[in-house]
């Protein structure tokens, strides 16, 4: 583990309210230049390959909801746990839609109220993030 986080100005760093940071991002595109995560979640209907740091993969179809929300919750749980010392990304395929819901789900852990942290995730993430009615509906039910 390294005590060090994410710049929070570097590309796809949101700024949860506690003041920890977590990276989005869309793994169709390149990988940031800068410093690698510590740890990833990606939430794929497959799992990844070739990752070659510490991370989860979260059965998570595309435009849809996690297959196991118990899981879902614990490793979103340890995204907000870990984004405390460590560098920790969030990542799908496009980084908006999946990326996007865990995204808000980790502010509703970090005290966003759940039926405004699709908003909070839109203005300080990406303004398309969160891109399915049952997407939102889901953010809305997590609760902390």
């Amino acid at each position: 583990m390294t005590t060090a986080t994410w710049q929070g100005s570097a590309p796809g760093v949101l700024r949860l309210p506690s003041g920890r940071l977590v990276r989005g991002r869309g793994l169709r595109r390149p990988l940031p230049e800068g410093p690698t995560p510590d740890f990833g979640v990606y939430l794929l209907g497959k799992a990844p390959d070739g990752i070659p740091w510490e991370h989860t993969w979260l059965r998570w179809p595309d435009f849809r909801l996690p297959g196991d929300r118990a899981t879902a919750r614990e490793v979103l749980r340890e995204v907000w746990d870990r984004a405390a010392g460590e560098r920790v990304e969030v990542a799908c395929g496009g980084g908006r839609g999946r990326t996007g819901t865990a995204l808000a789900c980790v502010a509703v852990l970090d005290g966003v109220p759940a039926e405004e942290a699709v908003a909070f995730v839109r203005a300080h993430y990406d303004r398309h993030a969160v891109e399915t009615p049952w997407q939102r509906r889901y953010v809305r039910r997590f609760s902390g």
